[in-house]
């Protein structure tokens, strides 16, 4: 029982002596945060881009005949899109964190602003494809029963579409969400106090790396256990809805 009770005093130690278990909650806080309004800002975004990019693939033959100012306007979106999508998707996301934080927003105070927009501008991209490849799964019949009720084509997105497409991209949609919630444990490296952060400060102060990281490790594996929880019961409930 020697390594029990050496154990327990190492924790004491470590998260219990000058009350350092709050720069763990703190850094939970922190991470929680950053992730909640970056999925938010993903989702807008990627909404967008998908709408953009599906609308310009599914229209473009059409839209290339009339050659009115719509058809330039949604070309020059798309691009502007594709652009977005490519530089993204091709860079790593600590170099787009370190590049809104040392360039884009010099100037700014909030750190962890900087880090909601670096997130969320990344997780947009990926949402964005998840979403498009939603839409273009769903059969040209169902936009041609829409509008032969006489719905515009924005209608039918709205109420044809969208709703099929949502239940088909869902669960994909959550595991990009797990997956950022992993990735904001870079936010330390503009010198956010987000949960590894914390950890790495308790290393720091106490020379102890074993409990400090071991902690932070498993607080996101609860953290990750829990939305694979939610995701697995979501895609059951899909799947009962659908017989």
């Amino acid at each position: 029982m020697m390594w029990l009770s050496s154990m327990i005093g190492d924790f004491r130690f470590v998260f219990l002596d000058s009350n350092r278990y709050m720069l763990v909650l703190e850094g939970l806080f922190v991470t929680l945060e950053i992730t909640f309004f970056a999925v938010l800002i993903g989702i807008a975004l990627g909404i967008l881009v998908a709408s953009v990019r599906s609308t310009y693939d599914k229209n473009e033959e059409a839209l290339k005949k009339q050659k009115g100012l719509g058809f330039y306007a949604l070309y020059i979106a798309n691009a502007v899109c594709k652009i977005y999508l490519t530089v993204i998707r091709g860079t790593p996301t600590v170099v787009q964190l370190l590049i809104a934080y040392f360039i884009i927003f010099a100037t700014s105070t909030s750190d962890v602003n900087i880090a909601i927009f670096a997130f969320g501008l990344n997780s947009g991209a990926y949402v964005a494809e998840i979403v498009r490849a939603g839409i273009m799964s769903i059969d040209n019949g169902q936009f041609e029963a829409g509008r032969s009720l006489g719905f515009t084509y924005a209608q039918t997105m709205w109420y044809v579409i969208i709703p099929q497409m949502i239940k088909n991209v869902l669960p994909a949609l959550c595991n990009e969400f797990i997956v950022l919630i992993k990735e904001t444990s870079i936010a330390g490296y503009i010198g956010i106090m987000d949960l590894t952060k914390a950890g790495d400060l308790i290393r720091g102060r106490t020379f102890s790396a074993f409990l400090p990281l071991l902690g932070v490790a498993a607080i996101y594996l609860v953290l990750i256990l829990m939305l694979t929880y939610m995701v697995e019961k979501l895609e059951r409930r899909l799947r009962v809805n659908e017989r």
